[in-house]
């Protein structure tokens, strides 16, 4: 399959991707911020921390107060590249370029995805309204994953959809993790409210119920990092979308590079004693887990994507 295809199909599954974990979050922020007590209050500033975009947003905004932040989160603008509304667009684009390898039903979905987040984000900036707006993009996109996996031939195509698919989500669950730890009430404060936040954690992933069947404990800041970051069996937990990017890659000839990358990172999460990281110990091994999953992707790129060979060759003719 062309170098240009299989890269098109990667960065489309990278945007969905990001699309629905930006609707979870939002989602999570605004219900947990109605359960908090009055006087506790984390705002929606952690929110552009966890999408990473503190710089863009800080550029043209001087508040961080609830309108703002979420217009930034939803729309797309020029500010915003990780926007719902920018992902879908960025999503549907790719697609389009490659119709002729999507089922046409797959691709008619996405579409219509993306027409109905851009003509309804007002919705999704009432806040009566907004959850309803969310949960519907969410089930769209799941419906939309459905029927890639159900109708997609399981070559290369789907392969490098799920190669993308997975590196995004291993990514946002570390930025999650990182974000959120750092902004819990400290442990002076009661502990009623650091359990109500971490279970915020747990539920912008749809995690819950899977962390109290696989833990059988009650929500307790060490057991959530262990289930987030090491759990083999929850699809969004870190480790288990490293060691599902291990068996794609292990179907892709010429692997040797990425898969020596993809194991460096998979033992720098299963040998984490996560159960005894305090909190700057936490940040620090986000940051490694973060710095090589970039480099997997990095050396993905190198080896399966047009652009990344192009950048390889003209990084070698300079040197």
């Amino acid at each position: 399959m062309l170098a240009r295809v299989v890269e098109t199909l990667y960065w489309m599954a990278r945007y969905v991707e990001r699309a629905e974990n930006m609707a979870r979050l939002i989602n999570v922020n605004n219900n947990l911020l109605l359960d908090l007590p009055k006087g506790v209050s984390l705002g929606w500033e952690p929110l552009i921390d966890i999408v990473g975009e503190r710089e863009a947003y800080c550029e043209v905004h001087s508040n961080f107060n609830e309108r703002t932040v979420i217009k930034f989160l939803l729309e797309r603008n020029d500010t915003s590249q990780v926007s719902l509304n920018y992902c879908l667009w960025a999503a549907r684009e790719n697609a389009r370029t490659v119709r002729d390898v999507l089922p046409r039903e797959a691709w008619e979905r996405l579409n219509s995805l993306y027409h109905f987040a851009k003509d309804n984000v007002s919705e999704g900036l009432n806040k009566k309204r907004r959850f309803a707006y969310l949960e519907e993009v969410i089930f769209r996109i799941q419906s939309f994953y459905g029927l890639i996996q159900g109708t997609l031939n399981h070559d290369e195509s789907y392969l490098f959809f799920r190669l993308g698919c997975n590196l995004e989500r291993a990514e946002m669950t570390s930025r999650i993790v990182d974000v959120r730890s750092a902004n819990l009430v400290t442990e002076e404060e009661s502990e009623p409210f650091q359990n109500i936040q971490w279970m915020s954690v747990l539920k912008s992933m749809d995690a819950y119920q899977m962390y109290r069947q696989s833990m059988n404990v009650k929500v307790k800041r060490a057991q959530v990092l262990n289930f987030l970051m090491q759990s083999e069996t929850f699809p969004r937990s870190i480790l288990f979308c490293i060691n599902d990017i291990g068996m794609r890659l292990c179907d892709l000839p010429r692997n040797e590079a990425p898969l020596r990358q993809l194991m460096k990172v998979k033992r720098r999460v299963s040998e984490q004693d996560v159960l005894t990281l305090k909190q700057q110990g936490l940040h620090d091994a986000i940051d490694d887990i973060q710095l090589e999953l970039s480099k997997v992707h990095n050396s993905v790129s190198e080896h399966y994507f047009l652009s990344g060979m192009i950048a390889a060759q003209q990084s070698q003719s300079q040197n």
